[in-house]
């Protein structure tokens, strides 16, 4: 089976559109920008899993069924079929403790574990091939586990957002001024360097103060550039992928749907301060693909919208509502060039925007679940582009 990316403007084949599908788009001009699914690969699979990694070279899948009392990886492979399952977690003698991110695949036939033990590397048998111990304790405040929130390559280190500082609160006036939100990770010695700070213009600098994941950034490394957009705010900001990792240029993004919070004069304990973290727009995702930058977001709450958040509601009321704003706020796709224009906005029915890998130069997302049927198995799309000309 052949594997690739599609980013073109000449016409599909008559057999490829026997098998694609063409998602939901945007119109613009005389251009039509789509979401083109190309392949997929179905996993027959009863329970409720957490995909966590994908490799088109080994063509494997690597997920988790993330329960209270357990933790069960399993590896499949692209033909959907289950190889191996197994569990690092609790009591066994070479348990990764607690995952702070998703686990990654690390070479042809092994895959990482960063945990708060270290650096765990095993092979897909789960036998534990090398384990290297934190050189210092990592902040384990909280922790992104799901495809399109990992670890990203940087020759043998890996790049990772950074939780809140351990010794300075944002709460204090100049948290943003000394936290760098990106960490890069050695998984040979276990040393971790916090890299990047908030560029002066960033909102960030502003003296405002924000709710606590305002800021957490989503990241792609393409070529020897790492491109940066913290949370809430619409920038890419580009860094050199070496040290002293500078700040090379900033592209602001027209998101016209994007409603977020712009941050507070004072800093606040009130539920309606923390409650941003809910009703604000905010970026989840950027891969950049080929001259294009592809853009997760979630969209974020009307005024009026904000406001009924905070009413007191009974359980089946605020059910209906949660529901409601569910329906009312998906999560949108907004398509860039690399000069900052905006080329497309919509919403990728079917699909999890935030998911978004990019693998061996082949995107891949997951299937949004049918939340009113059990389905006993579950599907990863590999997507690319497609631009249309009308007459």
């Amino acid at each position: 089976m052949k594997y690739f990316i599609l980013l073109s403007f000449i016409l599909i084949s008559c057999d490829l559109r026997k098998r694609n599908t063409d998602l939901t788009a945007f119109h613009q001009s005389n251009e039509k920008f789509t979401f083109l699914k190309l392949d997929s690969i179905k996993i027959e699979y009863l329970g409720n899993p957490t995909v966590h990694d994908i490799d088109p070279v080994s063509k494997r899948i690597l997920f988790m069924e993330h329960k209270e009392t357990s933790q069960i990886i399993s590896i499949a492979n692209f033909d959907g079929s289950i190889e191996t399952s197994f569990s690092k977690w609790g009591d066994v003698p070479d348990n990764y403790g607690n995952l702070i991110a998703p686990l990654k695949f690390h070479g042809s036939n092994s895959f990482l574990a960063y945990g708060s033990k270290g650096f765990l590397t095993y092979n897909f048998d789960g036998k534990l091939q090398q384990m290297v111990k934190h050189s210092e304790i990592p902040n384990q405040s909280f922790s992104r586990i799901g495809l399109g929130q990992g670890l990203e390559e940087i020759e043998d280190l890996y790049l990772y957002f950074n939780p809140s500082s351990q010794t300075i609160s944002n709460s204090e006036s100049h948290f943003y001024e000394k936290h760098c939100p990106l960490i890069l990770l050695n998984p040979k010695t276990g040393e971790n360097e916090p890299i990047i700070s908030f560029p002066e213009t960033s909102i960030f600098r502003s003296g405002k103060f924000f709710f606590r994941s305002a800021w957490e950034p989503s990241y792609t490394v393409s070529g020897n550039l790492i491109y940066v957009v913290f949370g809430v705010e619409p920038t890419i900001y580009v860094f050199q992928n070496t040290k002293p990792y500078t700040l090379v240029s900033k592209i602001p993004l027209e998101l016209p749907d994007c409603r977020y919070h712009k941050g507070s004069d004072t800093y606040s304990d009130d539920v309606r301060f923390f409650g941003h973290s809910k009703t604000s727009g905010k970026i989840r995702n950027i891969k950049k693909l080929d001259k294009y930058f592809i853009i997760a977001y979630f969209p974020g709450y009307e005024r009026l919208d904000i406001e009924e958040t905070f009413l007191s509601k009974l359980p089946e009321e605020a059910r209906l509502f949660w529901d409601r704003m569910q329906e009312k706020y998906p999560h949108r796709i907004a398509i860039f060039d690399t000069n900052g224009n905006s080329l497309n906005d919509f919403e990728p029915k079917g699909l999890i925007a935030s998911s978004m890998v990019l693998r061996n130069g082949e995107l891949w997302m997951m299937e949004k679940p049918n939340e009113e049927i059990e389905q006993d198995y579950f599907r990863l799309f590999q997507v690319g582009l497609k631009v249309e000309h009308e007459n």
